[in-house]
C-alpha cells in the first residue's frame, strides 16, 4: 500500500522566497455546522491573506480554494473517526490548504467518470489545484492542496 499519493509529479522546483507564511488552523469534532465553519475560517483567511500579503487572486481562485477546503473537510468528516484539523498556509505566491484526519486510508484517485454516483471529491479538488499531496503522517494521514497565485 503506498505511503504517499501525489496526483501531479514536482516538475518544476519550488521557489520559496518567503520563510514567513500567514497561519490559521483549527481542529473540528464533526459535529453539525463543521464544514461551515471551516469555510468561514477559509475566507477569514484569505480576506487577511490579500490585506497583508497583497495576494491578488480572482474570484475563480478564491472559489476554487473554498472548493477545496469544502471538499477536503467532508472527506474528513465523512471517513475519519475523530477530530480533524484544518490548517491554512499562504503567501504572496501561494496558498496551500492541509486536512488531517484520523483515518489511514489514503484516498482513491479514480479517473471522472459521470456515471459513477459520488466519490467525486478528491476528483474535484485534482482538477481545482495544482499540486494535491496525501501522506500517511502518525495521526493518520494529511491531504495537502497547493494553489499557485498569478497575480
Amino acid at each position: 500500500m503506498n505511503e504517499r499519493v501525489t496526483s501531479r509529479p514536482a516538475d518544476r522546483p519550488r521557489l520559496d522566497r518567503h520563510t514567513e507564511v500567514l497561519h490559521s488552523a483549527e481542529v473540528f469534532d464533526g459535529e453539525p455546522g463543521c464544514i461551515a465553519s471551516a469555510r468561514a475560517l477559509a475566507d477569514r483567511f484569505l480576506v487577511r491573506l490579500a490585506a497583508e500579503w497583497l495576494a491578488v487572486f480572482g474570484e475563480r481562485t478564491r472559489g476554487d480554494l473554498m472548493l477545496a477546503v469544502s471538499e477536503l473537510v467532508t472527506n474528513a468528516d465523512r471517513y475519519s473517526q475523530g477530530p480533524y484539523l484544518l490548517e491554512l498556509e499562504g503567501t504572496a505566491e501561494r496558498v496551500s490548504v492541509t486536512v488531517y484526519d484520523s483515518s489511514t486510508a489514503l484516498p482513491l484517485f479514480c479517473s471522472p467518470d459521470p456515471a459513477r454516483p459520488g466519490g467525486h471529491g478528491m476528483e474535484i479538488v485534482v482538477a481545482l489545484c495544482d499540486r494535491l499531496t496525501a501522506e500517511r503522517v502518525p495521526v493518520g494521514k494529511r491531504i495537502r492542496a497547493e494553489f499557485e497565485l498569478s497575480g
